[in-house]
């Protein structure tokens, strides 16, 4: 008999890990709403990960460990990714600097002028100079504008 620690991701993004003796009933019973209280509340649920065990403990201790895992670990695993799940298994002090990608970037369909009206690429930003409600200092007579 196979014993399964498996991650179910819920309709509202989240991780939910778990482990059975029989993986397609499980998830069926969590899918139906009826077995588990979190996952009832976030349906649909999807496997994302599965892994297979001779032993019901060996299954529990690694449902019990991933549980204990922050997300980007958890997702390192999900994508088969060793090297994320190496570097965030390690303290974030001790993590070499490192840009890990969770997604593929997708530009904007949207252009700023669209979304924020015409003007929005060319606002002007106030300094700790310019504090003449946007007018900077060159535009203002030469009297207004000099230090006392």
């Amino acid at each position: 008999m196979a014993f399964w620690t498996y991650i179910l991701l819920c309709a509202d993004g989240r991780y939910y890990t778990g482990h059975t003796d029989h993986l397609e009933r499980r998830i069926a019973q969590h899918q139906h709403g009826g077995f588990c209280d979190f996952t009832s509340r976030r349906r649909p649920v999807t496997l994302v990960w599965s892994q297979d065990f001779a032993t019901r403990v060996e299954a529990l201790e690694t449902e019990r460990r991933i549980k204990s895992w922050s997300r980007a670990k958890k997702e390192g695993l999900i994508r088969g990714d060793w090297q994320m799940v190496s570097h965030f298994a390690k303290p974030p002090h001790e993590r070499p600097d490192l840009t890990v990608s969770f997604e593929e970037h997708t530009p904007s369909p949207f252009v700023p002028s669209e979304v924020e009206g015409r003007e929005a690429g060319r606002q002007r930003v106030s300094t700790s100079l310019d504090t003449n409600g946007g007018e900077s200092l060159a535009s203002l007579p030469k009297d207004e504008g000099a230090v006392k």
